[in-house]
Formats: structure tokens, sequence, C-alpha cells
């Protein structure tokens, strides 16, 4: 099997997993706990982690609520920018990168799969929007540090999306390897 091919494998089963265990926890919590306020959350260590439902109409932090069309179309827009990156732009022989894209990848499908609505949920409040479809990220994983940190509720996707971004820069900060004079291809004649 050609290493292209070996490369894109491994590119959609990375990014496959991760897509999957993230709508995969989204859906088994929001089973459990409903949409958010309507069970109190469930507490994993006391006063540190528990999993609470939240939807996130936004962007990171919050940041942008109600733009979740904006938001769905740099997805998009990213996804392609991810698929070029490993068609032409070398991740392919590099795992590392392809990892780390494949992790960004992954995520974006996760949270996109939620902005475009596809869960089917429907808010049960405000009254004004009672009944309309959901187009918001679920988010369930509530970290907090007492008296310290009370950290924005997430989701795998957006841990995919930190330990993805993470790589890059551990990539982008790797030494350059001294090119061999003897590979290195020969200046064009004028």
């Amino acid at each position: 099997m050609a290493p292209s091919v070996r490369g894109w494998i491994s590119f959609a089963a990375v990014a496959g997993v991760a897509a999957a265990a993230d709508l995969a926890t989204k859906q088994a919590v929001f089973a459990r706990l409903g949409l958010p306020g309507m069970s109190p959350p469930i507490v994993l260590v006391p006063g540190w982690l528990r999993l609470e439902t939240s939807l996130n109409e936004g962007a990171l932090f919050g940041m942008g609520q109600g733009m979740g069309w904006l938001f769905a179309a740099f997805s998009l827009l990213a996804m392609l920018g991810i698929l070029g990156m490993v068609a032409r732009g070398g991740a392919i022989g590099d795992s590392w990168l392809l990892v780390a894209l494949s992790l960004i990848f992954g995520g974006i499908v996760g949270n996109l799969f939620d902005r475009l609505g596809l869960p089917g949920l429907s808010w049960h409040a405000p009254l004004e929007r009672v009944g309309e479809p959901v187009r918001a990220v679920r988010d369930w994983i509530h970290f907090l540090i007492p008296g310290l940190l009370d950290w924005p509720i997430f989701n795998l996707a957006d841990t995919w999306l930190v330990i993805g971004a993470g790589m890059l820069l551990v990539a982008a900060l790797r030494p350059v390897p001294p090119v061999d004079a003897a590979s290195a291809p020969s200046p064009e004649p004028r």
C-alpha cells in the first residue's frame, strides 16, 4: 500500500474516532441529563469535576453568541484547509502533523454537527424559543478548581481541538532537519 494511501487511512481513522467519541459522549450525557436545567449535574469529583449540560451558540468561551452560521461557515473552510494541507502540504509524511490535523478535523466535525442542528434537539426555554431547533454546541464537562477557577463547560471535540493545536505548536517549534546537499534539488539553469 502506498504511503499516501496509508496516510489518508490514518487521517480518516483518527478523525473518525475523534468525531465519533465526541458525538457518542454528547448523546449519552444529554440523554441522561437532558437540556440545561432539566436535571442536576452528576458530580464525579466533589468541587472539582462534574457532568453538566450546556448549549453554546457561540464559539470559544461563549463568544459570538447567536453567530452559529458564521462559525459553521468557518468550520467548513477550516475543514477544506486541513484537507488541502494533508493532500498537498506534506502532512502525509509526518505522523505527528497528521495526527494533529486529524484531531482538529474530528473536533470540527463534532461541533459542526451540533451547529447544524443535526442532533434534533428543540429549545425548552425561554418561552419565545420553545420548540425551535437547537443549533448550538452541546457541552458537558465542567472542571473547577475551588476558589480559583470555574472553567467554561466543554466537550470532547473541544479537547481534540486543543490537543491538535498544541501538537501543531510543538511541530512548529521542532528544529528543521538540515538539507543534505546531495539530495537537494539543483538550481534551474538560467
